[in-house]
C-alpha cells in the first residue's frame, strides 16, 4: 500500500510538473495575430475577463481564461488599464498581461494653435482619425451644457497647446480639458495682475488677450499692445481694432477690410461701439493672457504695423499720423 501512494505521488507531482510546464509555455509563447502592428481598445470599467475577451473579438489568439487566471495567479487582476493599445508579432500572454496592467497605452495628439477660433477647433477635432466624434450631433448650447460653461458662448474658453490622448477619447473629453487648462491659467494669472486694469472680471481680461493674441505674433510688442487698448479703455476711447471687426462680419469677411466693414455696426466693431466686445475673439496664448493682466508701463495710445512684424507705438495722434505715413502709406 505504502508502495502503491509513493508511485501516485510520484505520478501526481510529474503531472503538476507537466501542467507547470504546459501554463508556461501557454504564457511564454507568442500569441497569433491578426495584423502587426495590431490595435485594440479596453473599455473603461473593463474587469480582465473583459478585456480579454475585447483582446481575442480585435484578432489576438489569446484564450480569455488564460489571461484571467494568469492575472489572479500574479494578483494583478484588478489592476487592467483602460485605453488604446498595440501589440506586434512574438508578444506572449504574460508580456501582454504586464501591458495592460502598466498601462501602456498608445497616445495621439492633437495641437490647437493660438489665434485659432473655436470654429477652427472644431474642424481639427473632426478631421482627426484617433478621436472618437462626439461633437458633430452637439450645438454649441448643448456642449456648453455638457462642459458645464456659464459664459455666454464658447469662444476663446479653450487653452491653445499640444494634447496628448489615448487613441479613441472623445473630442468632448479633448476640449474638457483644454477648457480646464484654460481656467486654471487664467485664475493664476488674474491672481497676480497689475492692481488698477479696467476690467470687470476675468472673463473682460480673456477677452483684451484674445484681442492681443490677434493684433501681433511679436512677443516684446503684446505687453505695449496691452497697454495701449488699456489706456483706451481707461480714457474712454473707442478701442478701433480690427481683429475684433474682422470676427464680427464672421463668413462675410473676404480677407480684405474696407471702409464700409468699419463702418458696419456688429457687436464686436469696435469703430462703432465703445468697451471691450461681448466676448473673446480667438483661443489668447499664455503670453497674451499675461500681457493683458500685465501690461507695460506706457502712455501710448496709438500703434501701427512697420511691415516687419513689429509695430510703431505713438502718444498722440499728430505722432501716429506721422507714423502712419512712414509705414503704411509708402507702401
Amino acid at each position: 500500500m505504502l508502495k502503491f501512494l509513493r508511485r501516485l505521488s510520484l505520478l501526481g507531482l510529474i503531472v503538476i510538473a507537466l501542467l507547470a510546464g504546459a501554463a508556461w509555455w501557454l504564457v511564454q509563447r507568442p500569441l497569433p495575430l491578426k495584423d502587426s502592428p495590431l490595435d485594440f481598445s479596453v473599455a473603461a470599467g473593463s474587469s480582465l475577463r473583459g478585456a480579454a475577451q475585447q483582446i481575442r473579438e480585435a484578432g489576438v489568439e489569446v484564450p480569455p481564461l488564460l489571461l484571467v487566471v494568469l492575472g489572479r495567479v500574479l494578483g494583478v487582476e484588478s489592476q487592467i488599464k483602460a485605453g488604446s493599445y498595440e501589440i506586434s508579432t512574438g508578444i506572449t500572454a504574460l508580456e501582454l498581461l504586464r501591458k495592460l496592467t502598466r498601462g501602456d497605452v498608445t497616445q495621439a495628439e492633437i495641437l490647437f494653435v493660438e489665434g485659432w477660433t473655436f470654429r477652427q477647433m472644431r474642424e481639427k477635432l473632426d478631421a482627426h482619425p484617433d478621436v472618437r466624434h462626439e461633437l458633430r450631433d452637439l450645438s454649441d448650447q448643448a456642449l456648453k451644457q455638457r462642459l458645464g460653461v456659464a459664459e455666454p458662448a464658447l469662444e476663446g474658453l479653450f487653452f491653445p497647446d499640444t494634447y496628448l490622448f489615448a487613441k479613441g477619447t472623445s473630442d468632448v473629453d479633448i476640449l474638457a480639458r483644454a477648457l480646464r487648462a484654460s481656467r486654471r491659467h487664467l485664475e493664476r494669472e488674474w491672481r497676480e495682475r497689475t492692481a488698477g486694469l479696467p476690467y470687470k472680471s476675468p472673463y473682460e481680461a480673456l477677452i483684451m488677450a484674445s484681442i492681443v493674441e490677434k493684433e501681433t505674433g511679436r512677443a516684446s510688442d503684446r505687453p505695449l499692445i496691452a497697454a495701449v487698448f488699456v489706456n483706451r479703455l481707461r480714457t474712454g476711447m473707442l478701442l478701433q481694432t480690427d481683429p475684433t471687426v474682422i470676427y464680427g462680419l464672421g463668413e462675410q469677411f473676404d480677407g480684405n477690410l474696407r471702409k464700409r466693414d468699419l463702418l458696419a455696426d456688429t457687436p464686436y466693431n469696435t469703430y462703432t461701439r465703445a468697451g471691450l466686445p461681448p466676448g473673446p475673439i480667438a483661443m489668447p496664448g499664455l503670453a497674451s493672457l499675461r500681457a493683458a493682466l500685465n501690461p507695460a508701463s506706457s502712455d501710448a495710445l496709438y500703434f501701427v504695423a512697420r511691415g516687419d512684424g513689429t509695430s510703431q507705438f505713438s502718444r498722440t495722434l499728430e505722432e501716429h499720423n506721422q507714423a502712419v505715413a512712414r509705414y503704411q502709406k509708402k507702401r
